[in-house]
């Protein structure tokens, strides 16, 4: 059982009173290597800004790539047709290093020039900002993507592949290969941050474990749109679904062999996202009863079409879909790595990651009991209009920032 504050759950912002204009900065700089509006973290962006523009503090968001129209160009920078992109050809890991790089470049020097009050920064994108912020003394807050950058371990303060790198005869010609973020960098960003937002109490116990004070994080769980994700008509055949990347970390290679091992009779399971290379022989040799439908821009479509949710990940900050599954009022089968959608034995079942056997368990529990999942899955389609939506995260957001505030005095 975790030790974790009670603060450190959904449920605790109904407890938590709105902070009020005076607690809130007044001109906040928000500076992410996403985008602003989309799926991911583009969406968790687009709710964060909405949070400080509708508060009426949001003076700049600076971004790549805009894909929302609620809220004014004019307090929206972004940074779409940035110089990086003639370094397209990298790969990915250096690529995206680059765009982060330059992102921070960008909002410290902003920092240094303007007139801020308070800086929101996203992990691994915010180095030179947060020292940029220390030096003009401006409360800052660091959104945390998913874990610690050591995932709960003690780790050395460079990886065996920075390390390989640096020991490594290198010629001019190897400039690209320090463009991703290094660990170290992301360390300095932990103690730099005033604040430290975390999206679930698993993020939260790997930021403890690593040494970091518990008065310097703060909650914010993800949200959903209840309207957009909404009950639908259960299906007569036993339908479980899965959405995500059909990726090993995702777990979708336990999935399928737990799957073929039980060999569930009217029953099927459909999977909805892009396919992996190592996953195709696990798909391949499947069995019976498998749909993969690829990628889809109207999932809830297929969640109000399915009987239950499963999503078997070994790690993820909190994974909306998870909440889009309960906001549709499915009984979901996760591990408690992915989030705080599922409250074990209410509306789902916790197992453990990487375990086939604890999976195949909930499965056939699904399967033996199906009266109790249009319950099960109502009792969490009522948890998310609690504490779980939108709403619920943008006033989270607002009293991080006012937790900053505050320290700053």
């Amino acid at each position: 059982m975790s030790s974790l504050p009670d603060r450190f759950q959904p449920e605790a912002v109904l407890a938590s009173s709105a902070p009020g204009p005076r607690d809130l900065p007044q001109r906040l700089l928000y500076a992410t290597s996403s985008g602003i509006g989309g799926t991911g973290l583009d969406s968790t962006s687009l709710e964060g800004v909405r949070a400080s523009h509708r508060a009426d503090f949001l003076t700049q968001a600076i971004c790549y790539g805009i894909g929302q129209t609620d809220i004014p160009r004019s307090s929206i920078r972004s940074l779409q047709w940035h110089p990086v992109r003639v370094l397209s050809f990298l790969d990915s890991e250096e690529y995206y290093g680059a765009k982060k790089r330059y992102a921070d470049w960008i909002a410290a020097r902003e920092l240094r020039l303007g007139d801020y009050d308070a800086f929101h920064g996203w992990s691994g994108d915010c180095f030179r900002s947060l020292i940029e912020a220390r030096i003009k003394g401006v409360p800052s807050v660091m959104d945390i993507p998913t874990w610690h950058r050591n995932k709960g371990s003690t780790k050395r303060g460079e990886t065996k592949g920075e390390r390989e790198a640096r020991l490594a005869d290198r010629s001019w010609k190897d400039w690209h290969r320090d463009l991703p973020i290094e660990r170290a960098r992301m360390m300095a960003e932990y103690d730099l941050a005033d604040v430290i937002l975390v999206p679930s109490r698993k993020s939260a116990e790997t930021f403890l474990a690593a040494g970091i004070p518990e008065s310097k994080l703060h909650y914010v769980a993800r949200g959903v749109d209840p309207e957009r994700y909404s009950p639908g008509k259960p299906p007569e055949k036993l339908r479980f679904i899965f959405a995500g990347a059909l990726i090993k970390r995702k777990g979708v290679h336990h999935l399928l062999e737990a799957w073929k091992k039980l060999a569930l009779r009217d029953a099927e399971l459909v999977l909805v996202g892009s396919l992996h290379d190592e996953i195709k022989p696990y798909l391949h040799d499947a069995g019976d009863h498998v749909r993969h439908l690829g990628f889809s821009s109207r999932l809830q479509d297929e969640l109000r079409a399915s009987s239950a949710f499963v999503f078997p990940s070994e790690c993820e900050g909190f994974a909306k879909v998870t909440l889009e599954a309960a906001a549709c009022a499915l009984p979901i089968i996760t591990t408690p790595e992915s989030g705080d959608a599922v409250i074990h034995e209410h509306n789902g079942l916790h197992i453990e990651p990487n375990d086939v056997n604890s999976l195949c368990s909930a499965l056939e529990h699904f399967a033996r009991h199906r009266d109790q999942l249009q319950p099960m899955g109502q009792r969490g389609r009522e948890r998310i209009l609690r504490c779980l939506t939108w709403d619920h995260y943008r006033q989270r957001l607002l009293q991080g920032y006012a937790r900053a505030m505050r320290g700053s005095h």
